[in-house]
């Protein structure tokens, strides 16, 4: 008997089951989402769940981050890094059990700076990537904000050796040294022998620091080669590096005439001497040296040495023996303002402005105070999302000074020059103590208002040294102050009038550097009632109507802030490939002229 089969077709062959994934493409995708996973766990806005943490040296955090410390977990840290198991096995463990058994229940907290070698310098961004790399087995790439500078635009800086990509994988290679991540050393270190190839002498010297202190021989050697054939003066590097490292880079180098600092030995001791007395903060010592030998400010690079080394107010008070040239050059080739720059310090930047600093000289590779202040600065300084009166960095607040400045330099208008030769309405009066209780009130408002530059105008024009006025400005009006029986007529009115000329001085700063801000206090103060400062005065309704009013002045401040910024901003752009000597020539002759014509 014959079977018949019957079978079913179709029109379209079946289609083919869908392809499975090779057991190594299966790894691989749960590796990544491990990866993933665990990498939640350093994210601070992630569950608290951390049983440690590691907190940072003392100017190792980033300023206003609210955050000294990373939060980890001690059996993760333990099972990727024999260090860290050695560490939470030994020392930990006994804090662990101290804690503990004083029914504190607080986490243990690990010293950064007592931790590893060179964890003074570690920041926050580096430890978060080198124990995300702990964590996931990933080294992610580093974030643009704490890896790239603010010098951008079409002819700025490509950030392929600008300083915030160096002190990055700098502070990433304490880091990985500390806790013993070989592969991870090894990595850094080719990155920072490619830096050492392109970027500034300057510069070079953070990657000579680390390369000693986390025994990197042939890093070490690079650079001190490097630094050795720069153009660095011997002074800089003698006060930047460690006296064994200063020595070796000394003994490479080539003694030629760019190289040797003074031949005249008893020239020598006579600079050394007007260093040391900088050193002590004695300016009056100084005065002296000069007295007594023919060596000059210019000659020891005085003003350069104190731009970069000594507080704010040495480098004022030495200013005032106007017999130094501000826009001198030293053997590098910078002007004492390129150094204040380099320091990112806002008071000895606008002192040296205040005597005459060009802000459009050049360095030998063409790069002005303003650039060397950018190409210092990271994305994450721009603080442009800061709250509202909160200060700013310091390094953000030079920015806005040079810019300033620049503006300054490269408008001259009739009208701003009209406005800076007055004060404002308050100084109308003819009264002197009304005169002096307006402008108390002017400053009062602006501290309230941005305090950062409020404070900084105030240092400069030495109104802090002053005696405040007691007024409207006062915190309470019922702590008034004692009077001196001492004090004679003679000396209140010269008490008085220095406070007088420190506050005009104040105002008058401020309108050049934040012209806007100070036309919207100047309307304020003609518009408004002086009692508009006593919030807490009045009826419920007058209470509400003032905190309306304050509210829109303190917004109003905020977007003058912002004009001025802006108008820096674009002006420095537009002025940096005319900022040639012949430029600025004729940009101090139109200024002359114009206060001739007057």
């Amino acid at each position: 008997m014959e079977t018949s089969t019957i079978s079913f077709s179709s029109s379209s062959p079946p289609s083919p089951p869908p392809p499975q994934p090779a057991p190594a493409d299966l790894d691989a995708v749960s590796l990544g989402r491990l990866s993933k996973n665990l990498e939640l766990l350093l994210d601070p806005t992630f569950l608290n769940c951390a049983d440690a943490e590691i907190v940072l040296a003392t100017g190792g955090g980033d300023p206003g981050d609210g955050a000294a410390a990373v939060g980890v977990h001690r059996c993760i840290l333990a099972a990727r890094s024999r260090f860290f198991l050695d560490h939470f096995s030994s020392a930990a463990a006994t804090a662990t059990a101290t804690a503990t058994a004083g029914g504190g229940g607080e986490k243990p907290r690990l010293e950064l700076d007592g931790l590893v070698p060179g964890g003074c310098h570690i920041g926050r961004d580096a430890l978060v990537a080198v124990l995300g790399y702990l964590y996931t087995g990933r080294l992610r790439p580093p974030p643009t904000e704490a890896a790239v500078c603010l010098d951008e635009g079409v002819d700025g800086c490509n950030h392929d050796a600008c300083r915030p990509a160096i002190d990055f994988v700098v502070e990433s290679t304490y880091a990985a040294s500390g806790f013993q991540i070989s592969e991870l050393v090894s990595l850094f270190q080719r990155r920072l022998s490619d830096f050492v190839n392109k970027a500034l002498a300057e510069d070079i010297l953070p990657i000579l620091l680390v390369a000693s202190t986390c025994q990197l021989p042939d890093l070490l050697n690079q650079c001190i080669q490097r630094v050795a054939n720069s153009n660095l003066d011997n002074r800089y590097l003698e006060k930047r590096l460690p006296d064994d490292i200063y020595v070796k880079v000394k003994e490479a180098r080539v003694p030629d005439e760019s190289h040797s600092s003074i031949l005249d030995p008893e020239h020598e001791k006579r600079v050394r001497n007007i260093h040391k007395a900088l050193d002590s903060d004695d300016v009056d010592l100084v005065g002296m040296l000069l007295k007594e030998s023919p060596v000059t400010l210019d000659d020891a690079f005085a003003v350069h040495y104190a731009a970069a080394y000594c507080e704010p107010k040495v480098l004022a008070e030495l200013l005032k023996l106007d017999s130094a040239n501000v826009n001198l050059k030293n053997s590098s080739g910078y002007t004492p303002l390129h150094m204040a720059c380099m320091r990112r310090e806002p008071d000895i930047i606008v002192s040296l402005i205040e005597k005459g600093a060009s802000v459009l000289e050049r360095t030998q590779d063409g790069r002005d105070a303003l650039t060397i202040c950018k190409r210092l600065t990271r994305e994450k300084d721009r603080n442009e999302k800061s709250e509202k009166c909160k200060e700013r960095s310091k390094a953000y607040l030079c920015i806005g000074i040079l810019q300033q400045e620049i503006k300054r330099r490269s408008i001259i208008l009739e009208d701003q020059m009209s406005a800076d030769e007055s004060i404002a309405t308050p100084l109308i009066y003819d009264n002197f103590h009304m005169r002096l209780l307006n402008l108390e009130n002017r400053v009062a408002f602006a501290r309230i208002f941005f305090p950062s530059e409020a404070k900084l105008v105030m240092r400069i024009a030495q109104a802090d040294s002053t005696e405040e006025f007691a007024g409207l400005t006062s915190a309470n009006f019922s702590k008034l102050k004692e009077v001196d029986l001492n004090e004679t007529p003679t000396m209140q009115n010269k008490r008085l009038r220095e406070r007088l000329d420190a506050l005009t001085k104040t105002v008058e700063l401020g309108r050049r550097y934040f012209p806007h801000c100070s036309d919207v206090l100047d309307k304020f103060l003609n518009e408004e009632s002086t009692d508009l400062f006593f919030l807490e005065s009045g009826t419920a309704e007058d209470q509400q109507t003032k905190r309306m009013r304050f509210s829109e002045l303190r917004e109003d401040v905020r977007k003058a802030f912002t004009k001025d910024k802006a108008a820096g901003a674009a002006i420095s752009s537009s002025t940096s490939a005319s900022s040639s000597p012949r430029y600025e020539r004729k940009v101090t002759h139109s200024y002359r002229k114009g206060k001739l014509s007057r």
